[in-house]
Protein backbone atom coordinates (compact mmCIF):
# COMPACT_ATOMS: atom_id res chain seq x y z
CA UNK A 1 0.00 0.00 0.00
CA UNK A 2 1.40 3.39 -0.98
CA UNK A 3 2.33 5.67 1.88
CA UNK A 4 -0.20 8.44 2.46
CA UNK A 5 1.02 11.86 1.35
CA UNK A 6 1.61 14.30 4.20
CA UNK A 7 2.12 18.06 4.14
CA UNK A 8 3.13 20.34 7.02
CA UNK A 9 2.06 23.97 7.17
CA UNK A 10 3.62 26.50 9.54
CA UNK A 11 1.00 29.02 10.62
CA UNK A 12 2.68 30.03 13.89
CA UNK A 13 2.09 33.73 14.53
CA UNK A 14 -0.50 33.99 11.75
CA UNK A 15 -3.81 35.66 12.53
CA UNK A 16 -7.25 34.69 11.28
CA UNK A 17 -8.00 33.77 8.53
CA UNK A 18 -4.42 32.94 7.40
CA UNK A 19 -4.18 29.50 9.15
CA UNK A 20 -7.45 28.45 7.50
CA UNK A 21 -6.34 29.64 4.08
CA UNK A 22 -2.98 27.87 4.39
CA UNK A 23 -4.70 24.64 5.45
CA UNK A 24 -7.20 24.81 2.57
CA UNK A 25 -4.40 25.39 0.05
CA UNK A 26 -2.35 22.47 1.39
CA UNK A 27 -5.38 20.16 1.29
CA UNK A 28 -6.07 21.22 -2.29
CA UNK A 29 -2.50 20.24 -3.23
CA UNK A 30 -2.93 16.66 -1.97
CA UNK A 31 -3.14 13.97 -4.62
CA UNK A 32 -6.65 12.91 -3.65
CA UNK A 33 -6.09 11.78 -0.08
CA UNK A 34 -3.49 12.38 2.59
CA UNK A 35 -2.68 14.24 5.77
CA UNK A 36 -2.07 17.93 6.40
CA UNK A 37 -0.45 19.09 9.64
CA UNK A 38 -0.92 22.73 10.60
CA UNK A 39 1.21 24.37 13.31
CA UNK A 40 -0.56 27.19 15.18
CA UNK A 41 0.05 29.09 18.41
CA UNK A 42 -3.41 29.76 19.86
CA UNK A 43 -6.62 27.93 20.78
CA UNK A 44 -8.82 30.18 18.62
CA UNK A 45 -6.96 28.98 15.50
CA UNK A 46 -7.42 25.38 16.67
CA UNK A 47 -11.18 25.94 17.08
CA UNK A 48 -11.43 27.52 13.62
CA UNK A 49 -9.56 24.62 12.02
CA UNK A 50 -11.72 22.09 13.85
CA UNK A 51 -14.86 23.82 12.59
CA UNK A 52 -13.55 23.58 9.01
CA UNK A 53 -12.81 19.86 9.51
CA UNK A 54 -16.36 19.27 10.73
CA UNK A 55 -17.85 21.18 7.79
CA UNK A 56 -15.74 19.31 5.22
CA UNK A 57 -15.85 15.88 6.84
CA UNK A 58 -12.08 15.58 7.40
CA UNK A 59 -10.48 13.52 10.16
CA UNK A 60 -9.18 15.84 12.88
CA UNK A 61 -6.55 15.44 15.59
CA UNK A 62 -4.84 18.09 17.72
CA UNK A 63 -1.76 17.76 19.94
CA UNK A 64 -0.38 20.46 22.23
CA UNK A 65 3.38 20.01 21.87
CA UNK A 66 4.21 22.76 24.35
CA UNK A 67 2.70 26.01 25.60
CA UNK A 68 1.31 27.99 22.67
CA UNK A 69 2.26 25.37 20.10
CA UNK A 70 -0.45 23.14 18.67
CA UNK A 71 -0.11 20.57 15.90
CA UNK A 72 -3.43 20.15 14.09
CA UNK A 73 -3.71 17.20 11.72
CA UNK A 74 -6.32 16.77 9.00
CA UNK A 75 -6.90 13.38 7.38
CA UNK A 76 -8.44 13.70 3.93
CA UNK A 77 -9.96 10.63 2.27
CA UNK A 78 -10.74 10.34 -1.41
CA UNK A 79 -14.11 8.67 -1.87
CA UNK A 80 -15.59 7.65 -5.17
CA UNK A 81 -19.38 8.06 -5.63
CA UNK A 82 -21.20 4.76 -6.04
CA UNK A 83 -22.20 3.99 -9.63
CA UNK A 84 -25.85 3.36 -10.36
CA UNK A 85 -27.48 1.88 -13.43
CA UNK A 86 -30.30 4.39 -13.48
CA UNK A 87 -30.08 8.07 -12.93
CA UNK A 88 -32.58 9.31 -10.38
CA UNK A 89 -33.89 12.81 -10.85
CA UNK A 90 -35.25 14.54 -7.75
CA UNK A 91 -37.16 17.75 -7.50
CA UNK A 92 -35.15 20.27 -5.48
CA UNK A 93 -37.07 22.87 -3.49
CA UNK A 94 -36.20 26.51 -4.01
CA UNK A 95 -33.29 27.58 -1.84
CA UNK A 96 -34.30 29.42 1.32
CA UNK A 97 -33.31 33.07 1.26
CA UNK A 98 -30.89 33.88 4.04
CA UNK A 99 -31.00 36.97 6.24
CA UNK A 100 -27.92 38.06 8.13
CA UNK A 101 -27.59 40.66 10.90
CA UNK A 102 -24.13 42.16 11.37
CA UNK A 103 -23.18 43.80 14.68
CA UNK A 104 -19.82 45.55 14.45
CA UNK A 105 -20.18 47.66 17.60
CA UNK A 106 -21.92 47.52 20.97
CA UNK A 107 -23.82 50.71 20.09
CA UNK A 108 -26.02 51.80 17.18
CA UNK A 109 -25.30 54.76 14.93
CA UNK A 110 -22.96 57.72 15.33
CA UNK A 111 -23.10 60.48 17.96
CA UNK A 112 -23.56 59.98 21.68
CA UNK A 113 -22.27 56.53 22.60
CA UNK A 114 -24.59 56.28 25.60
CA UNK A 115 -27.57 56.85 23.32
CA UNK A 116 -26.11 54.39 20.82
CA UNK A 117 -26.02 51.64 23.45
CA UNK A 118 -29.66 52.31 24.36
CA UNK A 119 -30.58 52.11 20.66
CA UNK A 120 -28.69 48.84 20.20
CA UNK A 121 -30.46 47.30 23.19
CA UNK A 122 -33.80 48.42 21.72
CA UNK A 123 -32.84 47.07 18.28
CA UNK A 124 -32.04 43.60 19.60
CA UNK A 125 -35.21 43.50 21.69
CA UNK A 126 -37.24 44.57 18.64
CA UNK A 127 -35.52 41.80 16.66
CA UNK A 128 -36.93 39.22 19.10
CA UNK A 129 -40.43 40.50 18.35
CA UNK A 130 -40.24 40.03 14.58
CA UNK A 131 -42.28 37.32 12.84
CA UNK A 132 -39.34 36.58 10.55
CA UNK A 133 -36.10 36.12 12.46
CA UNK A 134 -32.63 36.34 10.89
CA UNK A 135 -30.79 33.11 10.14
CA UNK A 136 -27.52 34.33 11.61
CA UNK A 137 -26.15 37.18 13.71
CA UNK A 138 -22.47 37.97 13.21
CA UNK A 139 -20.64 39.91 15.94
CA UNK A 140 -17.19 41.39 15.44
CA UNK A 141 -15.00 44.24 16.72
CA UNK A 142 -16.97 46.03 19.48
CA UNK A 143 -20.00 43.91 18.63
CA UNK A 144 -18.22 40.97 20.24
CA UNK A 145 -18.97 42.51 23.63
CA UNK A 146 -22.72 42.01 23.07
CA UNK A 147 -22.45 38.22 23.37
CA UNK A 148 -20.35 38.30 26.54
CA UNK A 149 -20.91 38.49 30.26
CA UNK A 150 -22.12 41.95 31.28
CA UNK A 151 -23.97 42.69 28.04
CA UNK A 152 -27.38 44.28 28.58
CA UNK A 153 -28.62 42.48 25.45
CA UNK A 154 -27.55 39.01 26.58
CA UNK A 155 -31.05 37.77 27.43
CA UNK A 156 -32.43 38.91 24.06
CA UNK A 157 -29.58 37.18 22.23
CA UNK A 158 -30.12 34.00 24.26
CA UNK A 159 -33.81 34.17 23.36
CA UNK A 160 -32.93 34.44 19.66
CA UNK A 161 -30.45 31.55 19.93
CA UNK A 162 -33.09 29.37 21.62
CA UNK A 163 -35.41 30.08 18.67
CA UNK A 164 -32.89 28.86 16.14
CA UNK A 165 -30.88 31.97 15.26
CA UNK A 166 -27.19 31.14 14.82
CA UNK A 167 -25.05 33.61 16.76
CA UNK A 168 -21.37 33.79 15.87
CA UNK A 169 -18.66 35.97 17.42
CA UNK A 170 -15.24 36.71 15.93
CA UNK A 171 -12.57 34.82 17.89
CA UNK A 172 -9.84 37.33 17.05
CA UNK A 173 -12.03 40.12 18.46
CA UNK A 174 -12.77 38.22 21.67
CA UNK A 175 -9.05 37.63 22.10
CA UNK A 176 -8.18 41.28 21.39
CA UNK A 177 -10.59 42.57 24.05
CA UNK A 178 -9.56 39.82 26.51
CA UNK A 179 -13.09 38.47 26.84
CA UNK A 180 -12.76 35.02 25.25
CA UNK A 181 -13.70 33.29 28.50
CA UNK A 182 -16.72 35.57 28.97
CA UNK A 183 -18.63 34.44 25.87
CA UNK A 184 -22.17 33.54 27.02
CA UNK A 185 -24.15 32.82 23.86
CA UNK A 186 -23.46 31.29 20.46
CA UNK A 187 -20.08 30.12 19.26
CA UNK A 188 -16.76 31.45 17.98
CA UNK A 189 -16.12 32.09 14.28
CA UNK A 190 -13.33 33.46 12.11
CA UNK A 191 -12.88 36.09 9.41
CA UNK A 192 -12.90 33.55 6.58
CA UNK A 193 -16.32 32.31 7.69
CA UNK A 194 -17.58 35.87 8.21
CA UNK A 195 -16.63 36.85 4.66
CA UNK A 196 -18.23 33.69 3.21
CA UNK A 197 -21.49 34.25 5.07
CA UNK A 198 -21.73 37.94 4.21
CA UNK A 199 -20.97 37.19 0.55
CA UNK A 200 -23.61 34.47 0.25
CA UNK A 201 -26.44 36.09 2.26
CA UNK A 202 -29.48 37.37 0.38
CA UNK A 203 -29.94 40.22 2.85
CA UNK A 204 -27.44 41.80 5.21
CA UNK A 205 -28.78 44.10 7.94
CA UNK A 206 -26.29 46.34 9.75
CA UNK A 207 -27.81 48.65 12.37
Amino acid sequence: MAEMEKKTVNAMGDVCPVPLVKAKNAIAELAGSGKVEVLVDNEIAVQNLEKMAQQKGYGFLVKEKKEKEYHVEFTVSETEPAETEEKTVCLVPAAKKTKLVVLSADHMGEGAEELGKILMKSFLYALTQQDELPDTILCYNGGAKLTCEGSESLEDLKDLAARGVEILTCGTCLNFYGITEKLQVGSVTNMYDIVERMSSADRVIKP
